[in-house]
């Protein structure tokens, strides 16, 4: 009788936590159902009673907890932007990374375009948050510095928030453990089961995202652009004036020149094949025609009056043609 007695206690303890997290969602982080369940699985004991009359917070609650203001013990993450022009793009980038490699950093990214001044190359660099502001200065005086933008934000509320959630869901994690330690029956043993499992996702969520806020405010990231002397940058395509429109000109005009040449080059060995003889044998055609020697022309004779000693002898002069004048 006893033992049924327990057993019914111990359904009925299931029952309730269950509901109670539907109730309360996933994640909620409010720690309630600490409050319904105690150790045992049952209601909350006279401590947890005790603590809640006097005021103290909750395990794993974030109420009560103070921030700390000192700007050495909140949490910012550094984000840099740099773009320098160097005469020699590929020197620089070593040094860079050397840089970064000296202050306890590492490469994050590194992409580079090389033709001839018209180099560029970018680099993501994560250096510790200390050495963030060294690391810029001296990235600075690589060369020639045409832009830089800082950016920082301040995630000392999310972190708190963040610690305390995680708590809270550790708490609510080794309660459900505990219940399930405790199941005499397949239909608790398989809800509680499920419970758990969806309790330990959203802490592990809730863990990786501690992890990367983390690793944010621990490494900051500069990005720094570096530039050859001739490279052209979206600053430099902005700018408007007579200067720049002779150099956007003279570009175009290299570039067309360069096409024009691409395009006699494929063409010249066909001229040479095809296009030579061709011209020679036009060339000995026409000089053929030129050196060919020309025929008489046939002319018509023209009627000649007969010499006067034909006339005294007797011939006949031939009669005139009327409507023609004659010789004087």
């Amino acid at each position: 009788m006893g033992l049924r007695r327990v057993r019914r206690h111990r359904t009925a303890a299931v029952g309730a936590l269950l509901a109670l997290s539907l109730l309360t969602g996933c994640g909620s982080g409010s720690g309630t159902d600490e409050a319904a369940t105690s150790d045992s699985g049952g209601v909350a004991g006279p401590a947890m009673a005790e603590r809640d009359a006097a005021g103290e917070p909750a395990q794993g609650g974030a109420a009560g907890t103070a921030t700390d203001t000192r700007v050495d013990q909140r949490s910012i993450v550094y984000t840099g932007s740099l773009e320098i022009r160097v005469d020699d793009v590929e020197a620089a980038a070593r040094d860079a990374v050397a840089s970064a490699t000296r202050a306890g950093g590492f490469v994050g990214g590194d992409q580079r375009r090389s033709t001839a001044a018209d180099a560029v190359a970018e680099l993501q660099l994560r250096v510790p948050a200390d050495r963030f502001y060294p690391v810029v200065e001296e990235l600075a005086r690589l060369g020639s510095q045409q832009r830089r933008q800082i950016d920082t934000q301040d995630v000392t509320e999310e972190t708190i928030d963040l610690d305390a959630r995680i708590t809270s869901q550790r708490a609510r994690v080794d309660s459900a453990r505990r219940l399930l330690a405790q199941a005499d029956s397949i239909g608790d043993l398989i809800s509680l089961e499920n419970e758990l499992a969806r309790r330990e996702a959203d802490l592990a969520s809730l863990e990786a995202k501690k992890r990367r806020l983390a690793d944010l405010t621990a490494l900051s990231t500069i990005t720094v652009t570096l530039v050859g002397p001739d490279a052209t940058t979206d600053d430099d395509e902005n700018q408007l004036g007579f200067l720049v429109g002779l150099s956007g000109g003279w570009t175009v005009f290299l570039a067309s020149m360069t096409v024009l040449f691409t395009v006699l080059g494929a063409v010249l060995p066909w001229l040479l094949v095809f296009g030579v003889p061709l011209g020679l044998l036009l060339w000995w055609n026409r000089r053929r025609r030129r050196n060919r020697p020309s025929e008489p022309a046939l002319v018509a004779p023209v009627d000649t009056p007969p010499p006067p000693g034909v006339a005294a002898a007797g011939v006949s002069a031939a009669p005139p043609v009327p409507g023609a004048r004659s010789a004087p």
